[in-house]
Formats: C-alpha cells, structure tokens, sequence
C-alpha cells in the first residue's frame, strides 16, 4: 500500500486557507481558531482546488530532484478525488 496523509490534499489545503484568514498566527486575530477551521474549511474546497490545478506541473526545482510525469499524475489524481468527492 502506498504511503500517504490520511486527509486528502484539497480538505489540508482548504484548512490552511481557512485558518490562514482567522487566525493570529496568520491574517486573523482569532487565539484559537482550530474550531473554527474544523467547521468552515469547506468553504475553501473551491480555492483549495484551484490551488492543486495551479501546482499541476512542477517548477524548474521540482524537476531537478524528481520526475515530473509522476508529480503531475499524482496532483492529477487528487484534483480527480476531490471532484469526484463533490459531485
């Protein structure tokens, strides 16, 4: 079985986005703003998705050290999951 997170790349992007706006260890003022995120991160599902379609191919450093087919087959299959997962 392949390794990987447990929580797909879109619901953790999401949440990054999602807590970057509210909390203070970011854009926010919130001290505490887990609950938060834990409630509203689907909110950014759409935003999250973006992101992995904007980071779909490598840049010239990624390519250096990896293959990039492969990078952008699994980019691929989580954009794949999450719009899968919406609709």
């Amino acid at each position: 079985m392949p390794e990987g997170g447990h929580t797909s790349l879109v619901e953790r992007i999401a949440r990054v986005l999602c807590g970057s706006e509210h909390s203070a260890n970011a854009e926010g003022s919130e001290e505490h703003a887990a609950a938060h995120v834990d409630q509203h991160w689907p909110s950014h599902r759409n935003q999250a998705l973006a992101v992995l379609k904007a980071i779909r191919e490598t840049d010239a450093s990624g390519a250096s050290v990896g293959d990039p087919a492969t990078w952008t087959r699994m980019v691929e299959a989580s954009i794949a999951d999450a719009e899968d997962d919406r609709g």
